[in-house]
């Protein structure tokens, strides 16, 4: 069997500990990386997903990184797809039972994962497993005897179910499954580290008691904060449109991650890129100090993530683009082009309207008496300008500080 060589104990805890919420118990985390370092055999540590939806953002991201700085530091990294306990249902968070999925969407959902996490992850270094391996094959004997080894009244000190007890809501039985079965997970993985978001720490923790009911040495429980959105104040979510999908543009990546508030970037540095304790402190003690402004030390982090997730090149012809349109105020190199048919003129509140530029005719009307329209540059003041597209013609229309399409008509 090869060994591995190690970085000094010492060294990877301070890189593995960057942006961590807790960890349960730290003393076991060193221990292991100790003996480890002794062994040269790598920890196994894994992250554990259910596929509930086709895509992810950016908070589902700092989870993925904390298991690729792991990896970095010549762990296995092992990313579970929770297939089978997918269409039971994490009830974590929840004010009322989750709808079952189906197999059909699990699996799609489950491809679309593997495509998108391996821009984080090494793909020849990462350790794959799906939950159905060992959950389809359990027996009826299994559960019960897995259910023997937890207790009920431990299972409703969760938060979530007190909450809905108390609300006369109801739980269903197989919600308090979830944890035991995902419990299994840990069992059969034989994992030393597992990480999760703060908000799984129940469920890591119910992991961590029931491999010691198997017999096996307890995991060490990793949490990572959640991560808050655009809007500075809540978790990231789609449902509450404040996310950052990894698989968008690199210029609507970039303009985004632009949008934050300056003092939410450094946690932003700290759960979602790579850069040291020590680089992120230095960096704001020199925007504290004036040296570097705010916008430079923004403009790195959102090079930084899109470099990550769609490569150097477009991390830099984002940031060239951003610069044009948002500093030089000039048009965008790229902007993107909308074919108009020819036909009888139109007036330009309708034409905003068409190219979704605006919202409503009475917005659009807004936008250009608030002087926020130009055509090639030039501003238009009148509400009322028809625009000629009787003939083949190209014009670059700007509609508000951001909005830019180039109008070809033929």
């Amino acid at each position: 069997m090869t060994t591995t060589q190690f970085k000094p104990v010492e060294e990877q805890l301070a890189y593995l500990k960057k942006g961590a919420a807790e960890i349960i118990p730290e003393d076991e985390l060193k221990a292991k990386l100790v003996h480890s370092a002794k062994t040269g055999k790598p920890l196994r540590v894994y992250l554990g997903v259910d596929p509930t939806a086709p895509d992810i953002h950016l908070g589902h991201t700092v989870v993925l990184r904390k298991l690729k700085h792991f990896q970095d530091m010549g762990h296995t990294a092992v990313f579970l797809i929770g297939d089978f306990s997918a269409m039971i249902g994490d009830p974590t968070g929840r004010s009322e039972t989750r709808p079952p999925l189906s197999r059909e969407e699990v699996d799609a959902n489950a491809k679309t994962y593997l495509d998108q996490v391996y821009k984080i992850l090494d793909r020849d270094k990462t350790e794959v497993r799906f939950n159905s391996e060992w959950l389809g094959k359990m027996s009826s004997y299994d559960v019960v005897r897995l259910c023997g080894h937890y207790r009920l009244a431990r299972m409703l000190e969760r938060e979530d179910f007190r909450s809905r007890l108390a609300n006369n809501t109801p739980i269903s039985v197989h919600e308090l499954l979830y944890p035991l079965l995902t419990a299994y997970d840990a069992v059969m993985l034989q994992s030393d580290v597992e990480l999760g978001a703060t908000e799984q720490k129940f469920n890591i923790l119910v992991h961590r008691e029931i491999q010691r009911e198997y017999g096996l040495s307890p995991q060490v429980v990793f949490t990572m904060p959640i991560l808050v959105g655009l809007d500075g104040e809540r978790k990231m979510s789609k449902s509450l449109g404040n996310y950052i999908g990894i698989n968008e543009s690199p210029t609507e990546m970039f303009g985004k991650l632009m949008s934050i508030p300056d003092a939410l970037m450094w946690t932003y540095y700290e759960l979602v890129t790579d850069r040291s304790p020590n680089e992120i402190e230095e960096m704001n003690r020199e925007v504290q100090s004036g040296k570097l402004h705010p916008m430079e030390a923004k403009m790195g982090l959102a090079e930084g993530v899109v470099r990550d997730f769609h490569g150097a090149d477009a991390g830099r012809k984002a940031a060239e683009n951003f610069q044009r349109v948002f500093r030089d105020k000039q048009a965008p190199a790229e902007a993107p082009v909308e074919t108009v048919p020819r036909g009888p003129s139109r007036k330009l509140t309708t034409l905003l309207v068409d190219l979704k530029l605006a919202p409503s005719k009475s917005e659009a009307e807004r936008l250009i008496k608030q002087r926020g329209v130009e055509i090639d540059e030039v501003c238009v003041e009148d509400p009322r300008r028809e625009i000629d597209l009787t003939h083949p013609v190209e014009f670059l229309l700007r509609a508000g500080k951001k909005r830019f399409v180039r109008v070809v008509v033929e």
